[in-house]
């Protein structure tokens, strides 16, 4: 996968790549270019495969709804603020949360995982009796958020999470991983993991809203192993969730859906499960890290990993799109670079 800075045509059954300047049309923020394929004739504009297509506002206007929204702020305060529609704004954040969610799915992959952290995170959807949890995984060393899940807190979902944090690393055998005393964690862990990695729990009692106790269990691994482990750890010293809980606090100060006591509430899983995406790539790409600052410098939780050479912008996430050229191997990754200079231009 790499990036082209020359448009491509959009019909994923054309053989050529060749296009022309095609005119223009007229939005509400001026003119924008078309262009015409060569060989199929079908005419496109940059915006087409984006979330950007046919939205009938300014792009910084797109973008400002979705900043708004991993900052806390609900659909309705949203649409009072910009003065626009409360269905303008539901429909914006659905499809800034489907490109998120692919765009999630490209770039999260190949990690070296040392030591992994895994919570679960409860709230409920339409009404306190329909309870639903979001699980999550977060690499300490990076704070990297590599996986996140919503639904019952079952043995089915908890593999499925872990699954996906599988499929993401290309490292394993020498890797710690610590939750929470939850049921299915130990079972899921020992199938899907390497028999080498390490596994511990820690099993806090509370009483009054106050943690009392703290027990740490080494269930898989013999404790000289730890020991070297947790010697080897820059940020932990003794087995902890401190990561993946502050991460937790994030999440819920980040997303209207979960701050307690609010009208705000989801209604429906799926729009949940697509603020969650939307969230999770503002937190990786977009979002500077305050642990991860060195000398002046402060980096993303993808930056630290590796997958980014810099801070990225939701303007340049939403430009981005796939575009599956005659063979079905390869695959393009096309970014609106002629929109991008037109806007530093402008500026």
């Amino acid at each position: 996968m790499h990036e082209v800075k020359t448009p491509c045509c959009s019909n994923p059954d054309c053989s050529t790549s060749r296009v022309i300047r095609y005119g223009f049309y007229t939005t509400r923020s001026g003119n924008r270019r078309r262009y015409r394929c060569t060989s199929c004739g079908r005419t496109f504009c940059l915006s087409q495969g984006t979330p950007y297509y046919r939205i009938q506002h300014r792009r910084s206007t797109f973008d400002e709804v979705a900043s708004l929204s991993v900052e806390g702020t609900s659909k309705s305060a949203i649409a009072r603020v910009k003065g626009l529609a409360w269905n303008t704004v539901d429909r914006w954040l659905e499809k800034a949360a489907a490109c998120c969610r692919r765009f999630n799915d490209r770039r999260i992959k190949d990690l070296e995982v040392t030591e992994l952290q895994a919570d679960e995170l409860r709230t409920f959807v339409g009404d306190k009796q329909r309870t639903a949890w979001i699980f999550t995984a977060i690499d300490v060393w990076s704070r990297l958020w590599v996986s996140a899940g919503i639904g019952r807190r079952s043995y089915t979902n908890t593999r499925a999470v872990l699954r996906d944090v599988r499929q993401r690393m290309t490292r394993g055998r020498s890797l710690l991983i610590v939750t929470d005393g939850f049921e299915y964690y130990a079972r899921v862990v020992r199938e899907i993991f390497d028999p080498m990695c390490l596994y511990g729990q820690v099993l806090k009692t509370r009483r009054n809203d106050r943690v009392t106790t703290v027990e740490r269990r080494q269930v898989i691994g013999a404790a000289s192993r730890f020991e070297k482990a947790l010697l080897e750890s820059e940020d932990s010293v003794t087995l902890n969730t401190s990561f993946v809980e502050r991460l937790n606090l994030t999440i819920r100060q980040g997303s209207a859906y979960l701050t307690r006591r609010t009208i705000a509430h989801c209604r429906r899983q799926e729009r949940l499960d697509d603020h969650i995406e939307l969230l999770r790539c503002h937190y990786n790409f977009v979002r500077t890290h305050r642990a991860l600052k060195f000398g002046r410098k402060i980096r993303t939780p993808a930056m630290q990993a590796r997958l980014s050479n810099r801070r990225l912008t939701f303007r340049e996430i939403f430009s981005s799109r796939s575009v599956v050229l005659s063979s079905p191997i390869r695959v393009v990754l096309f970014v609106a670079a002629h929109e991008r200079s037109r806007h530093r231009s402008a500026a």
